[in-house]
This record gives structure tokens, sequence and C-alpha cells, in this order.
């Protein structure tokens, strides 16, 4: 029997970026992040659709540290990097480790829908535990708006199922801290299962679809222009 999708506020998005617990635990998300294999996972989703893209955009880019992670598996690198989000939290240490790949940076504290609205077209649009954040008409309203401004769309996800939701309960034995294991059960209960993200995708035969779990806790999306 599957989970029934539930969204509720998560701990993490309504704490100042300085906050202490904020800061443990987008430190917690670093670590999730390199257990779930995210990067590695949008890098398999990346690589079949040569040539490499110019310029690829991150929404909800957060504290930019998995773009970090995703460009150090990438080779040739994008020259240009947008990195969006409505309260970015990017450390010095990130800063410096993305300008020495040597890629063109731009961070952009926006809304992402006012991004889209004024945006130029980008060659790859990505989001990394980002989508489940959004009910459905909000959702399908920002693929709508991404489907105008890219040709390849790509998202991991939380997964939604009974394996993830009881591992979400158990962050506690790695060290998480309060608002990582809050945040988790959450993410699992909004994230998505299988075709839930092509259902939403506007205009679908003139995109290439695909979408399948990844891994034991994530759910891939991609959509690439025909």
């Amino acid at each position: 029997m599957s989970l029934a999708r539930r969204i509720e506020p998560e701990w993490l998005d309504e704490l100042p970026p300085g906050d202490p617990r904020a800061l443990r635990s987008r430190r917690d998300l670093r670590r999730l992040n390199f257990i779930m294999g995210n990067a590695g996972i949008l890098r398999r989703q990346l690589l079949p659709h040569q040539p490499q893209p110019a310029s690829i955009v991150e929404l909800g880019a957060g504290d930019g540290s998995f773009m970090l992670a995703l460009l150090r598996r990438l080779k040739p690198l994008p020259a240009q990097i947008i990195l969006v989000d409505r309260q970015p939290s990017i450390a010095d240490s990130t800063w410096q480790a993305l300008a020495a790949l040597g890629c063109t940076v731009e961070c952009v504290t926006a809304d992402v829908f006012d991004w889209l609205a004024d945006a130029e077209n980008a060659d790859v649009i990505v989001c990394n535990l980002f989508l489940h954040h959004l009910p459905p008409p909000v959702l399908a309203a920002l693929l709508a708006g991404c489907a105008e401004k890219t040709s390849l769309f790509l998202a991991c996800e939380p997964a939604r199922h009974r394996l993830a939701l009881v591992s979400s309960h158990l962050l506690g034995l790695i060290g998480c801290n309060d608002v990582t294991r809050h945040d988790a059960v959450v993410s699992v209960h909004a994230g998505f299962i299988g075709r839930e993200l092509s259902e939403l995708w506007t205009n679908q035969p003139a995109w290439r679809l695909k979408e399948h779990g990844a891994g034991l806790f994530s759910h891939t999306f991609t959509a690439r222009r025909r």
C-alpha cells in the first residue's frame, strides 16, 4: 500500500540562515546527499544528453554544496552556473571551491517564479530535494515555467515509500539534529513515486519524459525536449 502524499512545513525553511540549528542541519543535509548519492544520480541523468551544456541553473540551490558536488563529477564543465534561492546560504569555502573549478558562478536571491519570469533560457535546469516542498498546483506551474526556459530539466527528490520513511525515523542514530530528523520525515511524506511528476509536466508529446526510483531513497525525473 503506497503512502498518500502529504506536505507540511519544514523547520529549516523557517530558521534564519545563521541560526546554529540551521547550520547544523545543512551539514547534516550534505551528509545525507552523499549517502543518498544524489549528485551521482543527477550526473548519470545528465551524461546521455551530450554535448556538455554551456549553462546549468539550480533552483532552490540552498548552500550551493549540491552543485559543487555535481560539478566535481562533470567533465568538461559548463561555462556558466546560476544558483537560485529565495534565501541562499553559501559559505565562503563553497564559493572558493566553486571559483576554483573555473566556471562563472552567479548566485541569484529570488523566488524561483520571479526568476523564471525574467530569466534567459538555460541549457539545463536542475532541482535537488526542492520540488517536494510544493503542492500540485504550484508544482505544475513551476514545471510549466521551466519547460519554457530549457530543453533539459532534471530533478532528484525524496522517494515516498516505506523503506525511506522508516529510514527517516532513524537519522538520530547517525547524529542528525532535531531539525534534520523532523524535516526528513516530512520530506518523505511529500516525496514522489510512479509518474507523479510526469503527469504534471506540460505539453507532454513535445518532450521525452523519464521518471523512476534511484538508489534506496531517491526519485528522479528527466524531461528532454524532442
